[in-house]
């Protein structure tokens, strides 16, 4: 096989290219960028493009599967970007799909892409995709899954996979999500064990968590097996507020969801902090998901439990961790901060 993915240098698409590059069922990687990595990989091959304004069609003419992966989320203060690069720049994955004749489109869609739901019981991939209007990523997320219905529609040979992952971490992934939604103001050396004062403890807070790794198995099985449709992808257990205390050796308090917006608000229009108040609302909202369908069709499970890849995540947060490609490169430190500063506070773009 042949496999395309587009947006291969960020958190899953470096793990998906490691994943399929490592099946002797895979020949051939091409990993597609804005901004070609230093890292390289046997049988994977690079490709510089936009999805915005790339020649798509022409890069995935051969393909057996192309994995779609790219997403901008930053800049929040510029919403008609990220439209352009998330919705308008899948478009054009999925029309150049069709003209390329690839066989087999799978497509990061998200836990952020459901309408709200409960947080007391699980629930399967027939729930709404409707997104939580008041954040970007949701509305764009949920654009992006009616755009596929028509896409399926009026391409029933071409076998689609709609991932719908939680919160995806690992460790060299820690240092852009700190760019993305922390900002240069989060002071990394202090996310460790005993040293952050509390966790607050926010009604409605529950999330699940993958760690990259099994989030690309997930990607690589959706590839190689002749399966359709959508795909819930989480490793147990649900978290909530005491189990982050738990692994930052800390207490968690009270907190209502209403201060706590107030609190990311203030942040974010002061530009001390990128990501948009949206995000927690989101956050609070998406239900949790059921991953049955995942353990039976693809066969999947995952190897590494919720809170180790959460551990991951501040451990690669004290230490600056990374790797070489532009989403993922390691802090920089004091010089590096300034140049984020510099950019402005949730005004580069992401990956």
């Amino acid at each position: 096989m042949r496999v395309v993915v587009v947006g291969a240098t960020g958190n899953v698409g470096t793990s998906v290219v490691r994943a399929l590059a490592a099946d002797d069922g895979v020949t051939s990687v091409v990993g597609v960028a804005r901004r070609l990595p230093g890292w390289r990989i046997d049988r994977t091959d690079w490709r510089q493009a936009d999805v915005a304004t790339a020649d798509l069609t022409r890069i995935f003419d051969g393909a057996d599967a192309v994995v779609h992966l790219a997403w901008l989320f930053q800049p929040t203060r510029d919403p008609a970007t990220t439209w352009r690069a998330n919705v308008l720049g899948s478009m054009r994955v999925f029309r150049a799909v069709a003209e390329a004749g690839v066989p087999a489109l799978v497509h990061a869609s998200s836990v952020g892409a459901y309408s709200p739901g409960p947080k007391d019981r699980p629930v399967d991939e027939s729930w709404p995709t409707h997104g939580w209007p008041g954040a970007a990523y949701g509305r764009e997320k949920a654009y992006v899954e009616r755009v596929l219905d028509v896409f399926e529609h009026d391409h029933p040979g071409i076998r689609v996979v709609r991932m719908r992952p939680g919160f995806v971490f690992q460790r060299v992934a820690a240092t852009e999500q700190r760019r993305l939604f922390g900002g240069p103001f989060l002071p990394g050396r202090l996310i460790k064990e005993g040293r952050i004062p509390f966790v607050p403890d926010i009604p409605g807070l529950r999330l699940q968590a993958l760690h990259a790794e099994d989030a690309a198995e997930a990607y690589r099985l959706a590839v190689t097996k002749e399966v359709r449709g959508p795909f819930n992808l989480a490793a147990a257990p649900v978290l909530d507020p005491p189990d982050l205390a738990r692994l930052l050796g800390t207490r968690t308090v009270a907190v209502s969801p209403t201060v706590a917006r107030a609190v990311m608000a203030a942040a974010w229009h002061l530009r001390l902090l990128p990501a948009a108040p949206g995000l927690l609302d989101l956050v609070l909202r998406v239900p949790i998901m059921k991953t049955d369908r995942a353990r039976e069709v693809l066969g999947w499970a995952p190897r590494h439990p919720s809170w180790e890849a959460v551990r991951e995540l501040f451990e690669g947060l004290h230490d600056g961790a990374g790797m070489d490609t532009v989403p993922l490169a390691p802090d920089g430190g004091p010089v590096g901060r300034v140049k984020e500063l510099a950019a402005g506070v949730a005004g580069a773009s992401g990956v």
